[in-house]
């Protein structure tokens, strides 16, 4: 089967780690010319350097940054939003600058992002936008997700309203919500809880699979919803939990 992103030009935020570099992975063996953002250069260039991928370090919550990466690459026809933050605790439990920063980091950051982009691929009339939600989101609830969860839930309601807005000029606008997933990202908040095996037998304990999900197995969703094959899917959520919202 030929390359299903060859004609693709994909930016992708959080690339450096978990399900943001899955996802350029991913892409780059489908065909894409891929652009890896993240806000840790080093660890991008460690990882795409070597290939000569091209790369931006980018900080999702500045907004001026971002218009500038997306005039330095105005080809973009498919934008990952892959950037993200878990903060733990209950209403009650937690901070409120937690739910600041998580609306910062995994809602702003995708506004800031759509708002830059947008405009090339209308004019192109050209665009798949995929955005990482969470299945702890409008989906379900998750014990001490308080913060993250409401804001992943906006994450839907974004999705929902780009692709609703924008549904004539060629852009489609899509969710993914992943449920537990094995990433670096997982692994700092196990080793935080002070004994990660005990952590990892609890997030396992609630997946009815009986394990935890690859970020590969989330890239092959977005490779998806970024080809052509999906031309009349938008403003859809794919859930890929293992049966954990079951």
């Amino acid at each position: 089967m030929a390359n299903r992103l060859s004609n693709k030009t994909c930016l992708i935020t959080g690339a450096a780690q978990g399900i943001g570099l899955a996802v350029a992975e991913a892409f780059l063996r489908e065909g894409a010319t891929v652009i890896g953002t993240d806000l840790q250069q080093d660890r991008l260039d460690a990882v795409f350097g070597p290939r000569g991928v091209k790369t931006a370090r980018m900080d999702v919550t500045d907004a001026a940054a971002i218009q500038a990466v997306a005039a330095d690459n105005p080809d973009v026809n498919v934008l990952v939003n892959c950037a993200g933050w878990v903060a733990n605790g209950a209403i009650l439990d937690g901070d409120p600058a937690d739910l600041e920063r998580s609306f910062l980091i995994n809602v702003m950051s995708m506004t800031h992002t759509i708002r830059a982009f947008l405009p090339a691929m209308r004019e192109r009339r050209d665009g798949a936008i995929v955005n990482i939600a969470s299945v702890v989101s409008s989906v379900m609830a998750a014990p001490n997700r308080f913060a993250y969860g409401t804001s992943k839930a906006a994450v839907i309601g974004l999705t929902m309203s780009v692709a609703r807005d924008y549904i004539g000029d060629g852009i489609r606008c899509n969710a993914i919500s992943p449920g537990t997933v094995d990433s670096p990202s997982l692994g700092e908040r196990m080793r935080a809880q002070g004994d990660e095996a005990a952590a990892r037998a609890a997030f396992i304990a609630r997946q009815p699979m009986g394990r935890i999900g690859t970020p590969e197995e989330i890239a092959e969703v977005a490779v998806l919803l970024a080809s052509d094959e999906a031309g009349f899917m938008t403003g859809s959520n794919i859930i890929i939990d293992g049966g954990m919202s079951l």
